[in-house]
């Protein structure tokens, strides 16, 4: 169990994909997207795992999170029974001097989405922008996962 601190930009543009020295395919359901807690089924290449997030703090940046890897069977099994909608991206990862950025490029019916992710020890820390990095969307509910399964980017 630990508390995450993460911090979500929009994407400008692909220059990003230049910098990634790695990328791999998400795949993944929620079987309770409670604005409380989220219960996420994720599978990522050969590796699945069951996630448990609480609720955000009022900056969005901060909230509980519990992550355990389970049986790649049991993952698919489970995404039988998630809520409306399965989120499908592809994940490239980017160095930013100490940090990392994870950018999501969103498939189906997010295509044309690009979130860049960064976590952070702590809330106030700094941190290098790269020049794609856009517009800030942290604690703006509409960017969360659990909620573009439900309200896809094609709907907006």
């Amino acid at each position: 169990m630990n508390t995450e601190i993460e911090r979500k930009f929009l994407v400008l543009n692909n220059d990003f994909m230049k910098k990634s020295f790695h990328k791999y395919e998400i795949i993944q359901g929620f079987l309770s997207s409670h604005k409380k807690r989220t219960v996420r089924i994720r599978i990522t290449n050969n590796t699945a795992f069951l996630t448990i997030k609480g609720k955000s703090n009022k900056k969005g940046t901060t909230r509980f999170e519990w992550e355990k890897e389970i049986a790649i069977t049991e993952a698919r099994q489970l995404l039988n029974l998630c809520e409306k909608g399965v989120i499908k991206k592809t994940r490239y990862l980017v160095k930013s001097d100490k940090h990392t950025f994870e950018i999501d490029v969103f498939k189906a019916k997010n295509k044309g989405l690009i979130v860049a992710e960064i976590e952070l020890n702590k809330e106030t820390e700094d941190f290098t922008k790269p020049t794609w990095l856009g517009k800030e969307v942290t604690g703006e509910l509409k960017y969360y996962n659990s909620v573009l399964s439900k309200v896809p980017f094609c709907e907006w």
